[in-house]
């Protein structure tokens, strides 16, 4: 879905799975710092957006989400997966109910997935499921924000900024009043600065929770009934998740930054060495300088050197091993 706001003087397309917004607006660490001082605002208009209605659907959602949204108040965020039975990370909801109905925002291209999921769950729940994407665009206010919502705008707001689910025939009009425009790419700046994993990014087909420090946020250790439990159990009570999420402190020297998927060794071994880990997002800020998350082996050393591709990377430890 093409956003309206590509109209905005300076804006670059966004490539792959972010395609439909803009990629930045022509000064790329400009947008980071206005972000990161609280103005400005980030166009989302390319995500999904789900809600679900009806009386039982919170603890209808409590039966099929990580996270414990029985109780969830009205107003307050939350996020939630929904894994494989094997414990794979499936879907990542970021969820808010206005008290009549939990609205969530998804990765593009996974709602149509997210539905026939949550409809094949429904049996005689009173709950109703609807894609929203259509008429409403979601849009994102940074942390110390003063820019109001619209009158009716449902409003997510968590300790990383506001999210705003928006009539998407109001996107434009938002957009003149709201503050400078910034692209995808200082969005994802700060996400990598804040160690925030995101589905499809930091995982594959095989990842769980643990491995991205996923525990707590987006999983609650106490309750149960959803598919995949056994696996979150087993792993929280043995403590051994396979891979761990690092961030990484990449080579400033370097002209490229390590593609999504290039391999990590450790830099003791040489080119030659064996493969420990790959890159997820790699990004550069605008004060940190070149950036990446990567998942890496569990027992990789906390303080080993390590190299992404041919780019030297010092690891900070996002997931305890």
């Amino acid at each position: 879905m093409k956003s309206p706001l590509l109209s905005l003087p300076g804006a670059v397309p966004a490539e792959g799975v972010d395609e439909g917004v803009a990629a930045h607006y022509g000064d790329l660490f400009r947008e980071q710092r206005a972000l990161a001082d609280g103005t400005g605002f980030v166009d989302l208009s390319h995500r999904g957006v789900v809600t679900v209605s009806g009386e039982d659907r919170l603890g209808w959602l409590h039966l099929l989400l990580t996270q414990h949204v029985s109780e969830l108040p009205a107003g307050q965020a939350t996020e939630a997966l929904i894994l494989s039975a094997h414990g794979h990370i499936e879907h990542a909801l970021y969820l808010v109910d206005d008290g009549g109905t939990v609205w969530a925002h998804v990765e593009p291209g996974t709602r149509q997935a997210l539905i026939a999921y949550l409809e094949s769950m429904k049996f005689f729940y009173k709950v109703e499921v609807a894609d929203r994407t259509d008429d409403i665009a979601v849009v994102h206010l940074p942390a110390g924000s003063i820019t109001e919502a619209p009158e009716g705008a449902v409003v997510r707001e968590t300790p990383h900024g506001r999210d705003l689910f928006l009539p998407r025939a109001e996107l434009e009009s938002f957009a003149a009043q709201a503050g400078p425009p910034a692209g995808l790419l200082a969005y994802e700046a700060l996400r990598v600065e804040q160690h925030r994993p995101r589905l499809g990014f930091e995982t594959d087909h095989r990842t769980i929770p643990h491995e991205l420090g996923w525990i707590g946020s987006a999983v609650h250790l106490q309750k149960g009934c959803y598919r995949g439990q056994e696996t979150v159990a087993r792993v929280q009570n043995l403590g051994k998740p396979p891979r761990r999420l690092v961030f990484l402190h990449l080579d400033g020297s370097e002209v490229h930054l390590p593609a999504p998927g290039t391999e990590i060794r450790l830099a003791d071994e040489g080119a030659d060495g064996r493969k420990v880990g790959f890159v997820t997002t790699s990004v550069r800020h605008h004060e940190l300088g070149p950036v990446a998350l990567a998942l890496v082996k569990r027992n990789v050393p906390v303080d080993a050197r390590l190299m992404a591709g041919d780019t030297a990377a010092a690891q900070e430890t996002v997931v305890e091993p």
